[in-house]
């Protein structure tokens, strides 16, 4: 049957429940968020002179756990007015609204007795057919659905979210004993295509698959440290980006998860799993006890493994759990990988480090393998559900048996018989019949070892997206050593970018430029799109200030205007070109983006203009085009200057959006032509359908702009004032009041006695002018400067 959500219940208003209700609203979900009614009146509400049967009281439970979470941080919503397609209510008053709901999802507290509780209630309302699901992280699936209708089991399961829901992609989906298949397949298409989620169907055992591997990992470090002397900055150095995973690493993920919520799962993995061979392993170490005596959770308590004293981080000693000055943590190993762009390739190297580092990672590796190789059959009948939940739940960038691949299977192996493991029988099989790796690519597809049939098979679900990775060698075009440009399929070429942080320097210039070239000449459009962390940070500063300093202006000009030029290749191009940006697209990567014809941009988008960080104004075609937009937006008997100074104020406050739906507000995505995709796997397929359409609908090169209307030594004198009054008012410092009057000068259109129709590229010629005179300064160099050292903006 086809299955249509459209209103979603939330029965639980807690962290996670208003955290999964927001994220609903993100992808237009009506949804209604339940919580129980409070017994007690607040010494507020008593002033008020209000009762226990008020509306406001009996609904101040849910009513305050929405206000908190969309007032933390990072937000749990894209956009502040999707709050308003959450209603919410009590379980005593409203419960009966859930018949009008298609999926029914409890995040009540973790007891199985109350959850049986709210389900027969649950069962006597809703309506025949409507999914229901369990957002529980640990309680069996089999034991709630226990005595409940037959209709309510088939179509009851676990949907397991994992928090913060808008940013981490795993969704677990775990069938009950009589759940209908038809069920299953539902969620997994629609946790993918809607929610944006990572799906992953799970057995129905303790921890299901993310948190029962991720407990292992993190408590068989614990178990390491003890036994190898590490001190928690070393671990946290060895177990962060180095290896592909969070820059919060071990100690400080479990700081901001909390020691409790870790401590919880693990003694739930101690107490019902017997059987489990590293069944030791989940019982507490002594320093872990002992913090949980002290109440040092981390971040909701003040301190866990690091505490802030004043300015200064402090670090917990494991050995005498006192706290002490963070020292350096430095490897010799982690060295020799420097040089090594993909952590991927990085692990190879890493086992076999002479040192410390070295000894760390085989053991720590050996352990993983085994354990891994071992769940299968008892978590997941498919090891690659494994590296999918890592991948998604956790942050890390491989699952164990893709980097267990890159050590190479034999060697891994080795690893595990030196430190006294044995591989699971389903690995020695694999190897017997021929398969050496766990994973091959084939036709831009991935296969996987595939344990009953013994040969390779498709990893499902892979239709819907281009993975670039599966065909950056096979489909290749060109490349040079910052960009390659691969063939997607139906004439539709894709430019990556392969340059450190995705800057844009010389060699993706020429890059953009030979893609566009190709497109015109024997293709149908190009998109520009990647997927690595981010988009594009923004333009090499490096590059900039290495000209400004050795006074080359005369090149930096030549640099500038080759930017601005490829920007306006971009948007005038004789055949389409698409943007897909997603993560951090700054600077630069933001005036590519809109110079694009259509963007189809990820959900997580963090956009905007931030060269005042650095002291300059964009200069790639950024406070052209946003004086463009604006002159746009100009209507007859509109107070112009308003329209202008919105536009002036968001590259002169350096606005990043902090997700796409944002930056439609801020005028960097357009309404009506760009699109937002919430899950980032299905971005480049999207941007090449779209790129295909305006192909075959019949593309037409638009034509240079030269009716850009702009106001002169009236809007001048506007932001002139405006910038004196705010240096006076000491709110932004002499240079900044310099680089803010360049902008005004720029979108003003120059000092024009009137209001005059002016071209794209009169614009340009005076933008490039204003950046390379603040370039001459040497407070802006100072600014580049910081920017390269220590990554964050100087305010001098």
């Amino acid at each position: 049957m086809k299955r249509i959500i459209k209103k979603v219940a939330v029965v639980g208003s807690g962290i996670m429940g208003s955290g999964i209700a927001c994220h609903l609203a993100n992808i237009g979900l009506e949804v209604l968020l339940l919580d129980i009614v409070p017994n007690t009146l607040t010494e507020a509400e008593e002033k008020k002179g209000l009762s226990l049967e008020s509306k406001e009281v009996r609904n101040r439970i849910v009513n305050n756990h929405l206000a908190n979470a969309l007032k933390s941080k990072p937000s749990p919503i894209y956009h502040p007015k999707f709050a308003n397609r959450i209603t919410t209510g009590n379980t005593t008053d409203d419960l009966s609204k859930i018949a009008s709901c298609d999926w029914i999802i409890e995040v009540v507290v973790e007891r199985l007795d109350i959850k049986k509780l709210v389900f027969e209630q649950i069962d006597k309302f809703r309506k025949p057919g409507t999914l229901v699901t369990s957002n529980t992280s640990g309680i069996p699936i089999h034991f709630m659905s226990e005595g409940r209708s037959e209709d309510f089991q088939a179509h009851f399961c676990g949907t397991h979210f994992f928090n913060p829901a808008r940013y981490l992609k795993l969704f677990e989906i775990i069938p009950g004993p009589k759940t209908n298949p038809e069920v299953l397949d539902f969620l997994t298409e629609y946790g993918s295509k809607f929610l944006g989620k990572t799906s992953v169907v799970a057995k129905d055992t303790p921890a299901f698959i993310g948190n029962r591997i991720g407990i292992f990992g993190i408590q068989s470090l614990f178990h390491l440290v003890k036994e190898m002397g590490l001190t928690v900055e070393e671990v946290d150095k060895l177990t962060g980006p180095v290896i592909g995973r969070p820059k919060s690493a071990t100690f400080r993920t479990v700081d901001v998860v909390g020691l409790d919520t870790l401590v919880h799962v693990a003694n739930g993995l101690y107490e019902n799993c017997p059987n489990d061979e590293a069944h030791e392993l989940f019982q507490l170490p002594d320093f872990i006890s002992k913090m949980m005596e002290n109440n040092w959770l981390g971040s909701k308590t003040g301190q866990g493994f690091y505490k802030k004293e004043g300015k200064d981080i402090l670090s917990l000693d494991l050995n005498t759990l006192e706290y002490r000055a963070a020292k350096k943590a430095s490897f010799a190993t982690l060295e020799l990988t420097k040089t090594i762009d993909k952590p991927i390739d990085r692990f190879k190297v890493l086992v076999k480090g002479k040192d410390k580092a070295g000894e760390f990672y085989r053991k720590n590796f050996a352990a993983m393998f085994t354990y891994c190789s071992n769940r299968i059959p008892e978590i997941s009948d498919d090891f690659y559900k494994i590296d999918d939940a890592m991948k998604a739940g956790f942050g890390w960038e491989n699952g164990p048996f893709e980097i267990w691949d890159a050590i190479g299977v034999a060697n891994g192996i080795e690893l595990m018989k030196t430190e006294g493991y044995e591989p699971a029988a389903w690995v020695t099989e694999m190897i017997a019949s021929g398969s050496t790796s766990f994973y091959s690519v084939k036709e831009g597809a991935t296969y996987y070892y595939n344990i009953p049939s013994k040969s390779q098979a498709k990893v499902p679900g892979q239709d819907a997206f281009i993975i670039l990775n599966n065909i950056r060698e096979s489909k290749k075009v060109w490349s040079n050593s910052g960009a390659v440009i691969q063939h997607l399929g139906d004439g539709i070429l894709n430019l990556e970018f392969q340059s450190k942080m995705n800057t844009i320097g010389g060699d993706v210039l020429q890059a953009i430029n030979k893609a566009i070239d190709l497109s015109e000449k024997e293709y149908n459009g190009l998109v520009i799109g990647n997927q690595g962390a981010n988009f594009s940070v923004g333009a090499n500063i490096g590059m900039i200030f290495m000209m400004a300093v050795e006074q080359e202006y005369d090149e930096l000009n030549m640099a500038i205007k080759l930017f601005q030029d490829t920007m306006m290749r971009v948007r005038y191009s004789a055949t389409p070109v698409i943007v897909a940006p997603h993560g951090m697209t700054l600077g630069g990567g933001c005036e590519m983006t809109m110079h694009a014809d259509r963007v189809v941009a990820a959900a997580e988008t963090y956009i905007g203009l931030v060269e005042f960080g650095v002291g300059v104004i964009p200069g790639g075609g950024g406070s052209k085009e946003m004086a463009l937009r604006a002159s746009d937006l100009f209507h007859k008997n509109d107070v112009e200057l308003n329209v202008l100074q919105e536009y002036f104020l968001t590259i002169g406050m350096a606005k990043v959006a902090t997700s796409a739906y944002e930056a439609f507000d801020l005028g960097i995505l357009q309404k009506g032509k760009d699109i937002v995709v919430v899950n980032k796997d299905r971005q480049i397929a999207t941007a090449k359908q779209i790129a295909l359409q305006m192909a075959e609908q019949g593309y037409t090169q638009p034509m240079q702009r030269k009716d850009v209307k702009v106001l002169g030594k009236q809007a001048l004198g506007m932001f002139l004032v405006g910038t004196d009054q705010m240096q006076a008012g000491k709110y932004i410092s002499e240079h900044d009041q310099k680089i803010a009057n360049k902008l005004a000068y720029v979108m003003a259109g120059g000092d024009l006695s009137e209001p005059t129709l002016v071209s794209e590229q009169y614009l340009l010629d005076i933008e490039r002018e204003a950046f390379l005179s603040l370039c001459t300064e040497r407070k802006t160099l100072e600014r580049i400067q910081f920017m390269l050292t220590k990554g964050k903006p100087l305010r001098n």
